[in-house]
């Protein structure tokens, strides 16, 4: 088992930008590629941008350009650096353990954590 601690959230106005962590802890020698995924209000959760285990990005293209995805496997931890805030960013951010099988797109494996909130003001 693995468990999932997101950390860096908060309150912050369009433009600006936030770090996140996502630290791993259990069993994390299994763990491959990683996502970090949002949530909106009132939306479903959406997958904004993975990293795999030698290194590899993915982006949603709503964020192509504005974050970026890094991981520190020493320490278990997992970022999303964001720059440039809209808005529209404000969500709940999680992070997952993700895997694609034949045929699919990336899939969340773990369980949740309790995600952190990010809000941008406009």
């Amino acid at each position: 088992q693995v468990q999932l601690v997101e950390s860096g959230g908060g309150l912050v106005q369009a433009g600006g930008s936030l770090r996140l962590s996502c630290a791993a802890s259990g069993s994390t020698s299994s763990i491959n590629a990683m996502g970090w995924y949002r949530q909106a209000p009132g939306k479903q959760r959406e997958l904004v941008a993975v990293i795999s285990s030698g290194g590899s990005t993915n982006y949603a293209d709503s964020v192509k350009g504005r974050f970026t995805i890094s991981r520190d496997n020493a320490k278990n931890t997992v970022y999303l650096q964001m720059n440039s805030l809209k808005p529209e960013d404000t969500a709940v951010y999680y992070c997952n353990i993700v895997a694609k099988f034949a045929g699919s797109s990336w899939l969340p494996l773990g369980s949740w954590g309790l995600g952190t909130k990010v809000t941008v003001s406009s």
